[in-house]
């Protein structure tokens, strides 16, 4: 292949102007409209002889502001703004059969200018270009060197065409009251120090923080077939943490929030100093709790939605997330369920499905909703899991086996490649079981076994429990710390839940793309709980400085 002159590229691109093509009427947005000018501007200039033209190029721009606020301590330690735009240009060139993408993504990107103005936008647009064809015409290449290896081409094509999609949507705005939240975290993450009924608990407090953040993210695009694009999503998280050690030196910690897609949504002031207490009380509790038995377990445990969303979203989630191996490779897709297609991968009672069109549950918004996905393809509900069997892959524009097409679920976090991640999933049980009933049988299982079984309220990282209880046969049951769950695994989804309840649980989740997970208490039949084995800290040495 010839090698490449990045000044005679330019130079092409920079002084040929054709008339350019009139973006439609109903697009008044400048931003857009810049887009689409210099898009059909490259359009008709980007190749060069004897090299490949591309057959498809997109311009995404990402605009996202950010706002964060963290106190410790009765006081305001932190509080940053930022504001940031990045344009990603995507070059492919070949065809939809087989082109120069790669399980690395394709394309380059560049910081944009922070104002609207036109010119300064194509600029970066047209450098950003320049660029990234060059990087499909080396990875095309590559590719088409790599394909002679191997006996049989891919089964499915590299790229699913799709109908242009237009929709430009009101964008939202960052909206929340700083002054309020900032009073807020300061008085939260200082309620051990000032609240007289937590005054036994302060010389145990290590660290106490409380934040509250924001997001916007609001994104435009338009490509060579078509589509355009303007959409955005909101969310604003408030949380608490607070943390310490127990007598025999353990780390313990209470940390929790609540996240909603408008600042509305959060808590109230009441409810977050409300929120901090208890979960003063809490720590304070774990401290004092016993450590868990050195004997494993093996045997019944319940978890409630909110540990069970955690559970799913580990496990399950990203395992129908599809996403195309490597070359060479026969397998559908990677993870533990490339070869689960229509196998039983939950109990037969168990049905999922994502529906990103499903904007509210029980009155709450849920972040991961939204109308068109990042590849300009509308929102589709995908039947998951039909009576426990895997029948539908969460699938973007990047086809595997068996699924030709996406499902419109192809998403891209600010400035990424867009890749197959869930919407809005929710997991339900066609019988369910009411929650009362849930701990019941529970209870019956212990009386049954003639021994103590297990109930998790709260899960932490690596799907630790954070409060644990051990349940007696009389119904009974305890607080317990120092615990690890043992053999939770995919294996356990498919064979050990014996029931789920009616009491579904809206965990959403402001990470780099929005998601919602929605799903009952699960009773697992036979989970291993043990105690953990991390060596303990040495306390302080002397007490804290308290007010």
């Amino acid at each position: 292949m010839p090698k490449l002159n990045a000044a005679a590229s330019l130079a092409l691109l920079a002084c040929t102007l054709p008339a350019l093509a009139q973006t439609p009427a109903k697009i008044t947005d400048p931003l857009l409209q810049a887009m689409q000018q210099e898009l059909d501007r490259e359009r008709n200039l980007l190749t060069l002889p004897g090299l490949e033209k591309p057959y498809f190029i997109e311009y995404r721009l990402d605009d996202f502001n950010t706002w964060e606020a963290v106190a410790s301590y009765g006081a305001l330690t932190r509080e940053e703004a930022s504001h940031q735009r990045v344009v990603r240009v995507t070059v492919r060139v070949g065809d939809y059969t087989s082109d120069s993408s790669s399980s690395r993504g394709e394309g380059a990107i560049e910081l944009a200018p922070e104002d609207n103005d036109p010119g300064a936008l194509r600029y970066a647009l047209w450098t950003t270009t320049d660029e990234a064809y060059k990087n499909a015409l080396r990875a095309y290449a590559n590719k088409q060197a790599q394909l002679k290896r191997f006996e049989k081409p891919p089964t499915e094509k590299d790229f699913a065409s799709a109908q242009p999609e237009v929709a430009v949507e009101t964008l939202p705005t960052l909206d929340l009251d700083k002054t309020e939240w900032k009073r807020r975290i300061v008085e939260a993450s200082g309620a051990f120090l000032a609240d007289p009924a937590l005054v036994p608990c302060a010389p145990h407090v290590e660290y106490s923080e409380a934040n509250v953040r924001g997001l916007v993210v609001n994104r435009y695009l338009v490509n060579t077939e078509g589509s355009v694009l303007r959409h955005g999503y909101s969310g604003y998280s408030a949380n608490y943490s607070v943390g310490g050690q127990a007598e025999d030196g353990m780390r313990l910690s209470r940390d929790n929030g609540s996240t909603a897609e408008k600042a509305s949504e959060l808590e109230s002031a009441a409810a977050f100093h409300q929120r901090a207490v208890n979960d003063v009380n809490s720590f304070e509790a774990l401290r004092n709790a016993p450590v868990a038995d050195a004997e494993d377990f093996h045997g019944p445990v319940l978890f409630s939605g909110d540990a069970s969303t955690d559970i799913l979203n580990r496990l399950f989630v990203p395992n129908i997330q599809s996403d195309r191996p490597d070359m060479g490779t026969t397998a559908r897709t990677t993870g533990a369920y490339q070869s689960s297609f229509r196998a039983r991968v939950l109990p037969e009672f168990m049905d999922v499905v994502d529906d990103p069109r499903m904007k509210t549950f029980a009155g709450k918004s849920l972040l991961g909703a939204y109308a068109v996905d990042d590849e300009g393809t509308p929102a589709q509900a995908v039947d998951v899991v039909d009576h426990g069997k895997l029948m539908n892959y969460l699938v973007s524009r990047t086809p595997i086996r068996d699924f030709p097409a996406s499902n419109g679920h192809g998403r891209a976090a600010p400035g990424q490649s867009p890749r197959a991640v869930s919407g809005v999933i929710l997991f339900k049980s066609v019988s369910p079981v009411p929650a009362a009933e849930m701990h019941a049988r529970l209870v019956a299982m212990a009386k049954e076994q003639g021994r103590d079984v297990y109930e998790v309220e709260t899960l932490g990282g690596e799907l630790a429990p954070r409060i644990l209880y051990r349940v007696h046969p009389d119904g009974s049951r305890q607080l317990i710390r120092g615990a690890v769950f043992d053999e939770l695994d995919n294996r356990s989804l498919r064979s050990d839940i014996v029931a789920a309840g009616d009491d579904l649980y809206v965990q959403n989740t402001l990470g780099a793309l929005p998601q919602t997970t929605i799903a009952p208490s699960l009773l697992f039949g036979d989970i291993g709980v043990k105690r953990a084995t991390e060596e303990q800290q040495k306390l302080p040495y002397y007490p804290p400085p308290l007010r």
